[in-house]
């Protein structure tokens, strides 16, 4: 006798959370479209996109519609817009080479905590209780600090694709300029870099956290 309580599969692909899942995705495969075209159009959308992926948890959460489906087209849909954007910044800026870095650590990072989770038999990447470093721990366990972290490195990638004129233009000039500008450019961009630049260390720490957690795996199975 078939379960009535358990959801079918179609019934897991229409749940809220997903449903805006795929909406991110029509916002942002419509956003990089027009990207060089109208700058100020694609910023907004690429922004909206971002706020959905908070409010999808929201509602997964409220309607009890949490699935595994829904945690991996939500980090999908996130590395994949991020990644884009950082391409699109690598080929205005000089060095380019900046931001395929950091594209690499995010992808990089992000892919080992997920895979060391499923070793590790965890039913989420987030779950980093039994991490030693108290910064990880905070990123992960704190959703104010972690969201203060992931705006401050979205809204800085949209500032610095809104401040490039052309398709050479020098980072550091760049930033300088913007900074001298004004004390509201100044706070802006310090509170940014700040969060930023956590969110970069917080990606280092996660690649060689997971890192060990694969080796160690490799360990004990030649037990």
């Amino acid at each position: 006798m078939a379960d009535k309580s358990r959801p079918s599969t179609l019934a897991v692909y229409l749940y809220v959370p997903n449903i805006i899942g795929y909406f991110r995705i029509l916002m942002n495969c419509f956003a990089f479209a027009i990207c060089f075209k109208n700058k100020y159009l694609f910023s907004l959308l690429y922004f909206l996109s971002f706020v959905c992926d908070a409010l999808d948890g929201w509602f997964a959460r409220k309607l009890n519609q949490v699935s595994t489906f829904g945690a991996v087209l939500d980090m999908v849909t996130d590395r994949i817009s991020t990644a884009c954007l950082l391409v699109i910044l690598s080929q205005v800026y000089r060095p380019g080479i900046i931001f395929l870095s950091l594209l690499a650590l995010d992808i990089g990072s992000h892919w080992l905590q997920m895979y060391s989770s499923f070793l590790a038999g965890k039913s989420s990447h987030k779950d980093v209780k039994d991490s030693s470093s108290w910064l990880f721990k905070l990123y992960y366990g704190n959703r104010k600090f972690m969201a203060y972290c992931c705006i401050s490195c979205e809204v800085l990638y949209i500032v610095l694709f809104l401040l490039a004129k052309n398709e050479t233009e020098n980072l550091s000039e760049v930033l300088l300029n913007a900074a001298t500008q004004s004390w509201l450019n100044l706070t802006l961009l310090s509170l940014v870099l700040v969060g930023w630049a956590i969110k970069q260390l917080v990606n280092v720490i996660q690649m060689k956290t997971a890192a060990d957690v694969c080796v160690l795996y490799d360990i004990d199975k030649k037990r």
